[in-house]
């Protein structure tokens, strides 16, 4: 009997280790990217709130309203803060083995902690982000949003599910190719423009709409602005497609990390 229970005891100890060992990855990235800098986590609020501000500035001269809504800040909003979230969470995860690499030497330590450690708390400083400032939002200007609350969560879990399957994709080609790093900014650039953060889905003329659809942004967007806009059914966006999406780049670069993790560290 004794010798049937000692796996289980053993799997529940690595577990708790697994578990302790995660918590202090959280706490020490807390430290070393939010405590250093005057201000602190005042800064992952006031970079989406200038963007926001400014596009609000920038188009309300040109346009009696916007695409969606009566609310300037509410619609570029509901565009920039998914898909900061997304990028965020994408390039951060990335960099998962380079920010830990000196605790990584330790064998309590591993590649994966690492990247679940970045991914929970940058997830959870994204999603009160959001919160903050569309409450803000709905608090201070006239929106006439009714809030879908299921839609909002859905939106968001896709955005964070694309952002860890990049993420992790990218943490994979980044240790085996370092300028893969500079690449991935060249190519987020343009993503910026064309994710429907200024404009709508079905505004795009054909063919080009067609070609949009793979973007997988315009999908979790189209489904954020749903659930602020009761008259929007956002009928082309597929969680299916982005989920399926994610997932094929997280196995995959998991896999290949789990065979490659050690030959990245030992670059």
């Amino acid at each position: 009997m004794a010798s049937i229970g000692r796996p289980g005891v053993r799997e529940r100890r690595r577990h708790r280790t697994g578990i302790r060992t995660i918590g202090a990855l959280i706490l020490r990235e807390m430290a070393t990217s939010y405590g250093r800098s005057p201000g602190g986590y005042l800064w992952a609020i006031a970079e989406p709130v200038a963007g926001i501000a400014l596009l609000t500035a920038v188009f309300s001269v040109g346009f009696r309203a916007p695409a969606l809504g009566v609310s300037f800040p509410l619609f570029y909003a509901s565009g920039m803060l998914p898909f900061l979230l997304f990028t965020h969470l994408s390039g951060r995860i990335a960099q998962s083995i380079d920010f830990s690499r000196p605790l990584l030497a330790y064998p309590a330590v591993t590649w994966l902690d690492a990247i679940i450690a970045r991914f929970l708390l940058n997830l959870i400083t994204q999603l009160m982000v959001g919160q903050l400032i569309f409450g803000g939002i709905l608090l201070l200007f006239q929106t006439r949003a009714i809030v879908d609350l299921g839609a909002i969560l859905q939106a968001y879990a896709l955005a964070g599910f694309l952002g860890l399957g990049v993420g992790v994709m990218n943490c994979l080609l980044q240790g085996l190719f370092p300028v893969w790093i500079h690449a991935w900014s060249i190519f987020m650039r343009p993503m910026f423009l064309i994710s429907t953060i200024f404009f709508t889905f079905e505004s795009v003329p054909q063919p080009w709409r067609d070609m949009l659809w793979y973007n997988p942004a315009v999908h979790f967007i189209g489904i954020l602005r749903r659930g602020f806009y009761p008259g929007y059914d956002a009928a082309f966006a597929s969680p299916t497609y982005v989920m399926g999406v994610s997932l094929g780049l997280l196995a995959l670069g998991m896999l290949f990390l789990s065979r490659l993790h050690r030959r990245i560290l030992n670059r």
